[in-house]
């Protein structure tokens, strides 16, 4: 806009300089004749002023002088034009340029300038100072009288009479209608006596008329002149310049002269579309040698471009004020500045100040508004922004203001309206935005009204708003330090605005239901109102009689914010504290004041008033001997929301109090005896409609009644607190109306020296709905029910117990209960509703309780077990008949079918190939990943001469390193055994039947033969064979003669195949138990010297013996087996010539070796052989897995056996272990380890049939049936107690819990040879879930053990439960299942294994007998 103007003002500007000019030349061609200008040569210049002239000597004048023409002018330096006469005019009208060079300068009491464009070098200057004429007729610009005082044009001379309570001024101001175009000279000071009637003469005259541009250096001069001590100062002239453009760093001044009384500043204008800012431009008033603290006024300065005013004293002090009269209305200014220390008065009895931009006072400016003796009038202030900025305004009268922004720095608005009380409110009326800051106010006598849309911000200490009566309505926030108080201090302003309150007990309509509008008036009840406000954030201090916020949003009360209107009550009131005889009663309100005592005389306390469920009155106050004493006041009254308007949130952090006024001095007597004291004043009133209140930590909301003053002062009786609940939620929607975290306090004040304490006030709130009580409208306590209206906290009644179902407690309910049938809910969220069952028990109780659920359990169990017996009987077909097994290919298929069967073994001998047998070379280890199958180096006697030592050795490094296993394959079987043990077996076993092939085809195909010493054998390939019991336990490689040897050397090898030690297969564990196999090859062997039938039934028996022994107990078990051997195998036996013994053969390094049998043929005893024959026989027998069974000491035992000999074992010369026999005292000299695994023995073992075997498996099916329905129970269970029981009971180890189920069902359902083999697994499996049942024992004792010590979770519980203690129950019957389970298992299979009952005869003939069979 301003931009626009200058746009506008220019081209204006233009046309009026070219149209002036125009006429310049006109009249100076047409009153050639009039008037005669001089000529360059008359001025002692050099040139024509039609072209250009030089003026280069000093001129002086006593007249006017007139210079016309058509060119330019140049004063050369130090040359000056002087015409020393007052009011002598000089004037230049040229058409071309003008320029003043360095000192030159023109002096006279007027001076004009007309040119295209004019210049002002450095130091140049026009000066009309104290060369004025006579200013304009009619006006009162030099002082009357004798004052010293002085002159005025723009600005007031100053008056050294003037002081505080006078009002004298010196010369007045005129030619204020001609303020864009001043053309009046300054007037003269006032003088001292009558010889000396003025003082300094008055300020000329400059104008200068310039097309173009205008550089100014020097300076322009329109100053009063010096009136000395005698007189005083003359004002200041006029200064006016036209110019498009107007630049550089010159001085304009039209100041006041110095003087005894300091002359007014003169004026000054500009139109100018452009003005650097560096150009000096002031009109400030005179030094006032009388009173130096009062200057003359200053001058004015107006911008008739911008239409713009500006009042300047340049920071010189003065009391003398610049009269602003009239403002215009069109076209309006633009802006209106009062500056540096400037005193403006507007005097009109009306006046409406109005300007298109801003209003500002700035570094001390100050406006006054009125004359402070007719504080009646009224004024307004129009304007876009009013700033103010260590300045004043005063107003005398009534003020409206009406901007759109107001910002105050250390600045004050001052209204008085005196004591007429029909002064209108003054209104500040701000659209935008009003900020105070460092200490601003803003203050009146009367009503004040701050109104607007926007903001209204005070930021800190000092920042005030004071009124006799306030009313607010813009969004703001009381800065901390910041005060808004209504009424005043004083205690008339007090009394005025609670005159009407104190004697009256009804509730004004104005509080309760206020109009919509906010307008203030002296026939409303409030003293300070704030109305209309979305947010109000108190950090300062706001305070009355009585406070009303009215329709506002949210009010905050922060930290260092306080709303107060304590002791801002009534002097005395309805229950006005009595003062007698020296005793003075506290004031009563909400609660009785306290009785004063003084020398044994007792002063009743006020009176009990106001209603305490609706309380709108002030408090009391207490009086004392008369009213020279005063009174103590009571507390005011704040009224926040109203019915209509409630507040959505009252947030308090800081204070909110309406106490009454204590007292801490006695009364005396006019001789200063103390003659008792005063009660203290009551409470007043907080009364609060609102929807949410938070009373924060430290934060205070109080009513408390004033403190009694000392000898014998009654404390004041507590005020009254009400809170207004506007919508209290029921139901589910219930949201708490109140936080309450601080000090809520209606209390009495405290008596003093036997003054009676006042009494408590009264806090209460709207009546709360049903399931709510009390103040604030919480819940009913947990357990209670409220089904009427009220908020006595004895509505709420305890809910029955009877109700209260098991496991079970009352809840909270949002919104309390409002039914007597309380809801409860069960001491856990895994118990259902509504009888606090687990899902177990529901299932349970859904079935009739546990006894009925078992029974009905077990029937169904028992049914399906049935059905799946009849199915497998089909499917499968009955075990009832018992048979014997006529030959060895039958018995290995129901010996051990999980093993390897003895056709599934590549490379086993052939009839034919019996005679040329020569030694069976047994592995050595027992055959795991750690220990690997391995062959000792140095080939053994018995085929010392079919081999090559050499090459023998070579083959036993080649062969040891085939039969190694690779890294993985155990590193698989370490983590199958510790997640899935069964599936470590099963891996375990797979990787020894790929072995086994392994090293067949390696002998057969791969390996040349080179070891043999018969080339027949290394042609065909066919000296050596590798074999392996069914069970994969026991590896060997059969030597053979090649057919092209010597028949002496056949003979004497053959001799050397007896005594013969045959290893048993096994290692005692439960997978593997101990067995002697006899393939065909052996078989055909010892069937040259025993019947077939007689070494079949043989190996039958003893294999039914072995299977019971166990590697635990190796020692007590194996002695039935020594006597069954002497009992029932050697007396046999020795009547075909044949003898056995138990040995111990093979150790190796890391202490294993392996049992088997010493098999001696015709003449051989064990008495007449030889040591080392007997040693070596044994050194290469048949190596067996034996878990780990070491010899710790073999101590040489003497016995009485005739076979025994002395040495039971020797270590040979190449390093290899002998083996020892074994008998009933060699076993005791036996230690061994037993691993961790030993008490699962005790669980697992292999046993002797019972038969019946399709009843064992109908009970067998019934067991699974069993343990899958306990174990998905136990599952629910778990699940119910936690997840991670769940998944730890479930996944540790993982897939245990579960797989007994089908590997129960896939064993019984089984066909073939593999059928006890899978019983085995089945049973492996089923102990293995015993870990899943240990970490069930575990969970269930850390979770159950943890919630025994747990506090409840609420301390006013009718009954302290614990959950279930009954959770052992599912793990312990799951165990005992799993225990029958194992023992139905070890018969099942002994039942598949041994189908021959006779083999466990204790009879001789009766075992015999069945030889045939």
């Amino acid at each position: 806009m301003i931009l626009l103007f200058r746009n506008m003002g220019y081209l204006c500007l233009c046309t009026l300089s070219v149209l002036a000019f125009i006429c310049v030349l006109c009249r100076s061609e047409a009153d050639k004749w009039l008037y005669e200008s001089a000529s360059c040569e008359d001025l002692k210049g050099v040139g024509s002023f039609n072209t250009t002239c030089f003026l280069r000597s000093d001129v002086r004048l006593n007249s006017d002088l007139s210079i016309y023409g058509t060119g330019n002018l140049e004063i050369l330096p130090h040359v000056s034009i002087v015409c020393p006469v007052e009011g002598c005019l000089i004037s230049f009208n040229l058409t071309g340029n003008v320029k003043m060079c360095q000192y030159a300068s023109i002096i006279a009491g007027s001076v004009i300038f007309s040119a295209t464009n004019f210049t002002m070098e450095n130091n140049s200057a026009i000066n009309t100072t104290a060369l004025g004429g006579p200013p304009p007729s009619q006006t009162s610009g030099t002082p009357v009288g004798y004052d010293g005082a002085g002159g005025g044009h723009g600005g007031r001379g100053a008056s050294c009479l003037k002081s505080n309570h006078t009002k004298f001024w010196g010369g007045d101001v005129y030619t204020w209608s001609t303020l864009s175009e001043p053309w009046s000279y300054g007037s003269k000071g006032g003088g001292k006596s009558s010889e000396s009637k003025f003082g300094g003469n008055g300020g000329g005259r400059v104008k200068l008329e310039v097309i173009d541009m205008i550089n100014m250096n020097g300076s322009i001069v329109a100053e009063g002149g010096d009136g000395g001590i005698k007189g005083g100062g003359g004002s200041g002239g006029s200064i006016i310049i036209h110019a498009l453009k107007l630049k550089g760093f010159g001085t304009i001044s039209a100041a006041g002269g110095r003087g005894w009384g300091g002359g007014g500043g003169g004026r000054i204008s500009f139109h100018c579309y452009s003005i650097q800012e560096d150009i000096k431009v002031t009109a400030h008033g005179g030094f006032s040698i009388g009173c130096p603290g009062n200057a003359g006024a200053a001058g004015t300065y107006f911008d008739a471009t911008l239409l713009s005013l500006r009042v300047g004293n340049d920071n010189v002090t003065t009391e003398t004020e610049t009269p602003l009269l009239v403002f215009p209305t069109s076209p309006l200014w633009s802006n209106v500045y009062v500056e540096s220390n400037a005193k403006v008065l507007v005097p009109l009895l009306w006046t409406r100040v109005q300007v298109r931009g801003q209003i500002s006072l700035l570094r001390g400016g100050s406006i006054v508004f009125g004359l402070s003796d007719y504080p009646i009038s009224e004024f307004e202030l129009v304007a876009e922004e009013l700033l103010m900025s260590d300045s004043i305004i005063k107003v005398c009268g009534a003020f409206r203001v009406a901007v759109k922004m107001l910002l105050m720095w250390n600045s004050k608005i001052e209204i008085d309206g005196g004591e007429n009380t029909i002064v209108t409110t003054s209104i500040l009326e701000v659209r935008n935005l009003v900020v105070l800051r460092e200490h601003s106010s803003i203050s009146s006598s009367t009503n004040l009204g701050v109104y607007g849309q926007g903001l209204l911000k005070l930021t800190g200490y000092g920042d005030t708003i004071k009124g006799q009566r306030l009313s607010l309505s813009l969004f703001y926030n009381v800065g901390p330090g910041s005060i808004l108080q209504a009424p005043l201090d004083d205690d008339s302003s007090r009394s005025m605005v609670t005159r009407t309150r104190c004697e009256s007990q009804t509730c004004p309509t104005d509080l309760i239901t206020p109009p919509d509008d906010c307008h203030v008036n002296n026939t409303l009840s409030f003293s300070l109102q704030i109305c209309r406000v979305e947010d109000l954030l108190v950090n300062g201090l706001i305070k009355g009689s009585v406070i009303h916020i009215h329709r506002a949003r949210t009010v905050i009360v922060d930290t260092n914010g306080r709303i107060t209107a304590s002791e801002f009550g009534c002097r005395k009131g309805i229950g006005k504290g009595n003062y007698s005889n020296g005793a003075g009663g506290g004031a009563g309100h909400g609660g009785r004041g306290g009785s004063g005592f003084f020398n044994g005389r007792l002063s009743e306390g006020g009176d009990m008033y106001g209603n305490a469920d609706l309380p709108c009155e002030l408090g009391s106050g207490t009086e004392g001997p008369n009213e020279s004493y005063g009174h103590l006041a009571g507390g005011g009254m704040i009224v926040m929301g109203s019915i209509q308007w409630p507040l959505l949130w009252l947030s308090i952090h800081g204070s909110l109090s309406a106490d009454g006024q204590s007292s801490n001095i006695a009364t005396r007597n006019s001789n200063g005896s103390l003659i008792g004291g005063f009660g203290g004043g009551s409470g007043g009133t907080i009364l609060i409609f609102l929807q949410s209140l938070t009373l924060s930590e430290n934060a205070t909301l109080s009513v408390v009644g004033g403190k009694g003053s000392p000898l014998g002062g009654g404390g004041g009786g507590g005020g009254r607190v009400h809170f207004h609940w506007s919508n209290i939620n029921v139901g589910g929607e219930y949201v708490p109306v109140a936080n309450i975290s601080g000090t809520l306090n209606s209390s009495g004040g405290a008596g003093d020296d036997g003054g009676h304490h006042g009494e408590d006030g009264t806090v209460t709130g709207k009546e709360c709905p049903k399931g709510l009580y009390g103040t604030f409208c919480i819940e009913c306590p947990v357990g209670t029910y409220k089904d009427v209206v009220g908020s006595n906290a004895s509505l709420c009644t305890a809910c029955s117990l009877e109700l209260l179902s098991y496991r079970a407690d009352f809840i909270y309910v949002r919104g309390g209960v409002s039914q007597p049938s309380c809801p409860y809910k069960c001491i856990s969220d895994k118990y259902r509703m509504p009888n606090c069952f687990t899902p177990l028990e529901e299932l349970i109780y859904m079935f009739g309780g546990p006894w009925l659920f078992s029974l009905l359990l077990s029937c169904i169990l028992v049914l399906l077990a049935l059905l799946l017996s009849s199915l497998r009987i089909k499917l499968v077909g009955s075990d009832c008949i018992c048979h014997s097994l006529n030959s060895i290919e039958q018995r290995s298929h129901h010996h051990l079918p999980h093993l390897l069967s003895l056709s599934e073994v590549r490379g086993t001998s052939r009839v034919e190939e019996t005679q040329s047998h020569v030694y069976r070379m047994y592995f050595m280890g027992p055959n795991t990943f750690r220990e690997p199958w391995h062959l000792p180096y140095s080939p053994p006697n018995a085929i010392i001469e079919i081999v090559y030592e050499d090459a023998f050795n070579r083959f036993i490094d080649e062969i040891n390193s085939v039969a190694a296993y690779d890294w993985w394959e155990g590193s698989v079987h370490s983590i199958l055994s510790v997640f899935a043990y069964p599936c470590s077996w099963s891996w375990k076993q797979w990787r020894r039947r790929k072995k086994i092939h392994r090293l067949q085809d390696y002998v057969k195909s791969e390996y040349d033969h080179s070891c043999l010493r018969s080339c027949r054998s290394r042609a065909l390939y066919k000296g050596m064979k590798v074999g392996a019991t069914p069970d994969l336990m026991v590896g060997y490689i059969d030597f053979f003669l090649g057919g092209d040897e010597k028949r002496v050397d056949i003979v004497r090898i053959i001799e050397k195949r007896f005594p013969m030690c045959i290893i048993f297969g096994g290692d005692g564990s439960y997978m593997a138990p101990y067995n002697l196999y006899s393939d065909t090859l052996l078989t055909n062997l010892l069937g040259q010297h025993v019947p077939t039938t007689v070494w079949n039934r043989l190996v039958d028996g003893l294999s039914a013996q072995l299977r019971t022994v166990r590697h635990g107990s190796i020692r007590s078990s194996l002695v039935p087996v020594i006597n069954w051997m002497n009992s029932h195998a050697n007396p046999q036996l020795e009547f075909h010539g044949v003898r056995i013994e138990l040995g111990w053969f093979q150790a190796t390094a890391s202490g294993y070796y392996q049992l088997g049998i010493l098999v001696v043929i015709g003449d051989y005893s064990f008495h007449n052989m030889s040591q080392s024959v007997l040693l070596e026989r044994s050194t290469h027998e048949y190596p067996s897995k034996c878990d780990s069974i070491t010899i710790k000491s073999l101590k040489q035992v003497q016995h009485n056996q005739l076979y025994m000999t002395h040495a039971l074992c020797r270590r040979r010369i190449t390093g290899g272990v002998n083996g020892g026999l074994l008998n009933g005292s060699t076993l005791k000299s036996l230690d061994f380890r037993r691993d961790f695994l030993f008490p699962l023995s005790h669980i697992l073992h292999n046993t002797r049939p019972i038969g019946c075997q399709d009843t064992l498996q109908l009970f067998i099916s019934i067991m699974l049936l069993a343990d899958i329905s306990v174990t998905l129970l136990a599952l629910t269970q778990y699940y119910w107690m936690s997840l991670g029981a769940f998944l730890a009971v479930l996944l540790i180890s993982p897939l245990s819990l579960l797989s007994p189920f089908p590997a129960g069902f896939n064993a019984l359902f089984s066909k073939g040879f593999r059928r006890a083999s899978l019983a085995r697994v089945y049973a492996l499996w089923n102990v293995t879930s015993l870990s899943n049942i240990a970490v069930g024992y575990f969970c269930g004792i850390l979770y159950y053990g943890f919630s025994r010590f747990q506090l409840p979770e609420r301390a006013n519980m009718w009954n302290a439960r614990r959950e279930e203690d009954n959770w052992w129950l599912l793990p312990t019957i799951l165990l005992l299942l799993k225990l029958i389970q194992a023992r139905f298992v070890d018969w099942h299979i002994a039942n598949l294994e041994i189908r021959d009952f006779s083999l466990f005869s204790s009879d001789p003939d009766t075992f015999w007998a069945y030889e045939s069979t």
